[in-house]
């Protein structure tokens, strides 16, 4: 399988392009942690190249100690501020900016890197400013989140000749997490990439098929209907699968409904075992 969701690069790329349309900073940089370091890779609004190969290390400047506390830092006078380290003045102050604003990247409790939008001028940022960007720094996070765990759980499976069982297993609970977390995803572009890769987890799960019942016919269910099933395949209740995908129980019946109509199955169970066969579910 070839489809891939994108470098992490990037995604930081897109996440500083964003977050320069979507605030009132006119200048927009960031970059992901490697090796100890968040190495800034992409700016854009910028004036000179002062701002190039900046690297910033946690508890250190602006960006540094809002990796360290989890949240977002700002000064409205960089040069003057006492409540961080100057380390990195030849890179902010040659550029100019005395207001800057940092924001960190923040997965699993961890810091994976930062963003920072800056203008040249005093600026007072408020809730108007900072909300659409820290929904940016959010965004970038759920995605690194879900190909976290997505890699992990492609690692552990074994696409030759079919997946053992205990990583079938795996595999199952991997697809049902994702039709959850896609769920709760209003970005159209996340979404498709969301989609993108459980098409791959599907290529490494053969549709299974029955020596009696031979090839099903085509199926078609609605991603909801989608969601529902591939809960139930792992074992979930239905009010287990309300409370994961935020539906009333009677919804998630509903849904479970007209899957089973679909298939022409008489219990959940046999929903889920044609929707494999039918190569719908993993």
């Amino acid at each position: 399988m070839t489809t891939q969701i994108g470098s992490a690069e990037e995604l930081v790329a897109d996440g500083v392009r964003e977050l320069a349309r979507r605030t009132r900073f006119p200048v927009a940089f960031g970059g992901l942690i490697e090796n100890g370091t968040v190495q800034v890779t992409t700016i854009v609004g910028n004036r000179t190249r002062h701002l190039d190969g900046l690297q910033v290390r946690p508890e250190r400047g602006l960006g540094g100690r809002a990796m360290i506390e989890l949240r977002p830092r700002m000064t409205n006078n960089y040069r003057t501020s006492q409540q961080i380290t100057h380390d990195y003045d030849v890179f902010v102050l040659g550029e100019g900016l005395r207001t800057l604003l940092a924001l960190p990247i923040v997965v699993e409790g961890r810091p994976r890197g930062v963003l920072y939008a800056g203008a040249w001028e005093e600026s007072q940022v408020g809730g108007v400013t900072t909300a659409p960007a820290m929904s940016v720094a959010q965004r970038i996070a759920t995605e690194l989140r879900i190909r976290d765990e997505v890699e992990r759980r492609l690692r552990e499976a074994t696409p030759a000749s079919g997946v053992p069982a205990p990583q079938r297993e795996d595999l199952r609970e991997s697809f049902a997490e994702l039709r959850s977390i896609a769920s709760d995803v209003a970005d159209d572009a996340l979404r498709e990439r969301i989609a993108a890769v459980e098409r791959r987890l599907l290529g490494f799960a053969e549709p299974e098929r029955s020596p009696t019942t031979g090839s099903v016919p085509t199926v078609h269910l609605s991603p909801r209907e989608l969601d529902v099933l591939a809960c139930a395949g792992v074992g979930a209740t239905n009010a287990e699968i309300a409370a994961q995908l935020g539906l009333r129980e009677g919804t998630v019946k509903a849904y479970l409904g007209t899957a089973m109509a679909k298939l022409d199955a008489s219990t959940r169970h046999a929903a889920v075992a044609r929707a494999r066969r039918a190569g719908l579910l993993p």
